[in-house]
């Protein structure tokens, strides 16, 4: 049994982010694996009433911090901050803006201590529009090719010990980081498993991955990635944890 900080950044999701609350502490019961956990929910410069409402969850709810930042600062500034603030032996981003179902988040939470980093992939590809499925996968294409490895998805919901992300140097807060994370952290011979999962369309509002400065921001995190990866060998600010040998190395769930 182990301890679990969960990361929820929010962007004017005034009508998603008690959902997502809620299938967070769901996912939680129900996967058994953990002794404590906190849910810390970003304010990411929401212009709507999500900062009310999660001011009002704090309140209402022991486990729950509210942390308002003045301007939007990006997935990748939020993580970074969650994973400082955090408590838990594993952490874990879950976007509030309610896509990911209970039972994927606990799918995720049941593999806890199987790996270091749990990997969720989308099995339900078709929920979302055509556009975005082609840019994953070319996505997906160009990050395994650029860097030698095999994974099926790179921004999921994953799962990561504490302790592995704390030598983790953040050089992108934009919505490459988690492809940033996983990267160096596996080329650097932490262990993973991956695991399908299906997610559900949103309540409400659009992701905002595709706005022109998201976009250029990927762009500049890959180059970077590449230079200190491929070109510098600079993977992280220490040798990882060593532990006992896992029976499993890398394998998808289905």
């Amino acid at each position: 049994m182990s301890s679990l900080t969960v990361i929820v950044p929010c962007l004017n999701e005034e009508g998603n982010i008690r959902g997502t609350v809620e299938s967070v502490k769901d996912a939680v019961r129900r996967s058994g694996r953990f002794t404590s956990w906190e849910i810390i929910i970003f304010n990411d410069g929401s212009t709507d009433r999500t900062g009310e409402i999660i001011d009002n969850l704090e309140k209402a709810e022991p486990s729950v911090r509210a942390v308002h930042n003045p301007e939007n600062r990006g997935f990748g500034y939020n993580y970074t901050e969650g994973v400082r603030l955090a408590t838990g032996e594993y952490v874990i981003m879950v976007p509030g803006d309610n896509e990911i179902p209970s039972d994927a988040i606990a799918a995720v939470f049941s593999r806890a201590g199987d790996a270091d980093i749990v990997v969720p992939y989308t099995a339900n590809t078709w929920v979302r529009p055509l556009s975005r499925r082609v840019v994953s996968r070319a996505f997906v294409a160009l990050m395994n090719t650029l860097f030698g490895l095999r994974l099926t998805y790179y921004n999921g919901t994953c799962l990561i010990r504490a302790e592995h992300l704390r030598l983790v140097p953040m050089k992108t807060w934009g919505f490459a980081y988690m492809a940033a994370i996983l990267t160096r952290l596996i080329k650097a011979g932490a262990s993973y498993v991956e695991v399908g999962v299906n997610i559900q369309e949103r309540e409400s509002g659009a992701t905002k991955a595709f706005r022109p400065k998201n976009v250029m921001s990927v762009a500049r995190a890959i180059m970077v990635l590449f230079r200190d990866v491929r070109v510098r060998g600079n993977l992280t600010t220490g040798p990882l944890p060593e532990k006992e040998p896992l029976p499993i190395e890398a394998r998808r769930l289905a």
